[in-house]
């Protein structure tokens, strides 16, 4: 159903000549079937959606060396692709929710100590999926731990 919909978008942004929403959808198209070619499978929602994630956060990590360079044209460029990659994910859960989540799964695992993490963040990535980012939850997961 997803990859219906950036099929679409991609043919509307053609036919409106929107290049930058053109470009980031072929992207993440070009990302999908990469891993349909390479692993030889159907790609499903969520596994487009974790595509997606990772380009938000790849983009992200590019806007810190653009602002460094004061690449004023680049940052521009790159937060509108976020900002159209972002309407594919679900609404992103803030920091509260995020930190309230977490609190259940680490009183739920018994988790007392950075051995523990990697168990927190398995747990976590499974039941946030792409509706928060990996960074967040380690940093909110080391708050509540006191590490």
């Amino acid at each position: 159903m997803l990859k219906e919909k950036l099929m679409d978008d991609l043919k509307n942004s053609m036919k409106n000549k929107n290049e930058i929403r053109k470009n980031t959808v072929q992207m993440v198209r070009a990302a999908i079937l990469q891993i349909e070619k390479d692993k030889g499978i159907q790609v499903e929602d969520d596994k487009i959606l974790e595509i997606i994630a990772k380009e938000v956060k790849t983009k992200k990590d590019a806007l810190k060396d653009f602002e460094k360079a004061q690449r004023q044209d680049l940052i521009d460029q790159t937060n509108k692709e976020i900002e159209i990659l972002q309407e594919y994910l679900p609404k992103q859960l803030t920091k509260e929710e995020i930190k309230e989540k977490l609190e259940k799964i680490i009183s739920d695992l018994g988790a007392t100590s950075m051995k523990d993490m990697g168990a927190i963040m398995k747990e976590a990535k499974t039941q946030m999926g792409a509706s928060a980012d990996g960074k967040t939850i380690n940093e909110v997961a080391k708050e509540i731990m006191g590490l």
